[in-house]
């Protein structure tokens, strides 16, 4: 793609980026984190890599923005439009591209049966997306949204999904891998009032399948969530405040693989991501008992009550989230009223 003219952060922004590196070569992430919340509610994004840190601005709500790492319209939304295809399939392309062949692959032996989009969000990946892309004898042509710069996990899957033009959304991690039409069940499941084994607390974002109605009440996924983990969760409590419910399915015609984002780290580091993704998740919900299907009582997972400094909702949703979350090997359907 042609990269637009990069814009100069304001010299606030400046001054907290500075900040924040300093903080990060002390060692102290949590004031690092603190920091790049502060540049993101100036409109900006710090972005971190192996040979320093860069400043882009954040991605932005209005359809008719421009930012330097993505085409103006590769931007603007879609949702408001009615739906001209049953199904848009939002793939998230960054490394390891035989995990994406692998899941084209299964796409091409097994195609949805309906009409269908892809949507591959090349986040500036380590590979030359368009050609592998190419190289793949699908029944349709995939749309390509390339970032000239590496976006978080949900800014990333949200430029996706404002893309779609189907009346369902499927996101889908490149660990997946299709053994049948998946579509089918999912469109199938919508349909019906009870879909087994019904409902649950939230949804897992390997494969996860959204009404378009609901990206359009409810919006995507927040954008501060720019590791993957928990963000899922965050999303399925905003769609079932909203009214809606979140539905495992039964198994779905569907092999799962490593999932890179979670192996491709050091277990400090995506310890320390998850944490503080999850303490976003409870300053989210911590107060919304309410929300879970069943709630316990609220204790640490080791059996005591928390510390009087720990976050809202603790207690009961750690143990929750974690017993909700064991499901992965198994289908997965969100939103339906």
């Amino acid at each position: 793609m042609d990269r637009a003219s990069q814009p100069t952060p304001p010299e606030e922004v400046t001054r907290l980026a500075a900040e924040r590196a300093r903080a990060r070569a002390a060692g102290d992430y949590a004031r690092a984190d603190e920091i790049r919340e502060q540049i993101r509610d100036l409109g900006w994004e710090s972005m971190d890599a192996s040979q320093g840190t860069s400043l882009r601005p954040a991605l932005p709500a209005r359809a008719d923005a421009s930012v330097a790492y993505a085409r103006p319209e590769d931007l603007a939304s879609l949702l408001d439009e009615p739906p001209s295809l049953a199904a848009t399939l939002v793939v998230l392309a960054e490394d390891h591209e035989s995990d994406l062949h692998r899941l084209l692959q299964g796409l091409i032996g097994h195609p949805p049966l309906v009409a269908w989009e892809l949507i591959v969000v090349g986040n500036a990946p380590s590979f030359d997306l368009a050609p592998a892309l190419e190289s793949q004898d699908l029944e349709i042509e995939p749309w390509l949204l390339a970032t000239s710069e590496r976006l978080g996990w949900a800014d990333a899957v949200n430029l996706g999904l404002r893309r779609a033009r189907g009346e369902i959304a499927v996101l889908l991690d490149t660990s997946v891998e299709p053994t049948g039409d998946l579509v089918a069940p999912l469109l199938a499941a919508f349909q019906f009032d009870e879909a087994p084994p019904g409902d649950v607390d939230a949804i897992e974002g390997y494969c996860l399948a959204v009404r378009r109605d609901v990206l359009r009440e409810v919006g995507s996924f927040d954008p501060h969530f720019r590791f993957y983990r928990n963000a899922d969760v965050d999303f399925s409590f905003a769609v079932r405040s909203a009214g809606w419910r979140a539905v495992r399915t039964a198994p779905l015609p569907i092999r799962l693989h490593e999932h890179r984002g979670w192996t491709s780290l050091p277990p400090d580091e995506r310890d320390r991501l998850s944490k503080r993704n999850f303490y976003r998740f409870l300053k989210h919900w911590g107060d919304r008992r309410d929300l879970l299907l069943h709630p316990g009582p609220r204790r640490t997972p080791a059996g005591d009550r928390p510390s009087t400094d720990a976050p809202a909702g603790a207690g009961y949703f750690t143990t929750t989230a974690i017993r909700l979350l064991s499901c992965w090997p198994s289908a997965l359907l969100a939103a339906t009223r």
